[in-house]
């Protein structure tokens, strides 16, 4: 069975996806500064969770170029189809290390150069998973700005998807 705290960030997931999937690609490379592009971001969550989940935990990657769009890169509009599909492959690539976290594994610390990290990797699930969030609430910014209508008001179907469930 997926922990719970790994199904919240799938359902963080799922929503990322319904808010800003219907986005063109032109759209999709528009920058409102000092906001980067839906494109952007995009690529910013698929580097995050292959920082994490790849990289740190498992010292292997996927795609190189997302380095374009890591913490600290210059700002940038990458295609936003091209970011689809990156986060797509990185997100298949990382789902079968989350689904063999436990309440255990989760309350340890990930090794990096040998140290230890300094949060476990528990918190480490719940920063990407508040990443998500944060970067949900200014991609819907950015359709606002961009006259999309119709968009999505609330946090989706979290009763049938990733209802509370204790550790």
């Amino acid at each position: 069975m997926v922990h719970p705290l790994v199904t919240q960030l799938r359902f963080a997931r799922s929503e990322f996806r319904r808010g800003l999937e219907p986005v063109s690609v032109a759209d999709g490379a528009k920058r409102f500064e000092p906001m980067n592009s839906i494109g952007w971001i995009v690529g910013h969550m698929a580097w995050h969770e292959q920082s994490y989940w790849l990289v740190r935990a498992q010292n292997r990657g996927v795609l190189l170029e997302l380095v374009q769009v890591a913490n600290g890169a210059p700002a940038s509009t990458p295609p936003l189809d091209t970011m689809w599909q990156a986060w797509q492959t990185v997100i298949e690539a990382v789902d079968p290390y989350l689904d063999g976290l436990t309440t255990e594994s989760l309350q340890g610390f990930m090794m990096i150069d040998g140290k230890p990290r300094r949060e476990s990797i528990g918190s480490m699930v719940r920063r990407v998973t508040y990443h998500y969030w944060y970067h949900l609430g200014e991609g819907m910014a950015i359709r606002q700005m961009l006259g999309h209508g119709k968009l999505p008001d609330f946090v989706g179907n979290i009763h049938s998807e990733a209802p509370y469930a204790p550790e």
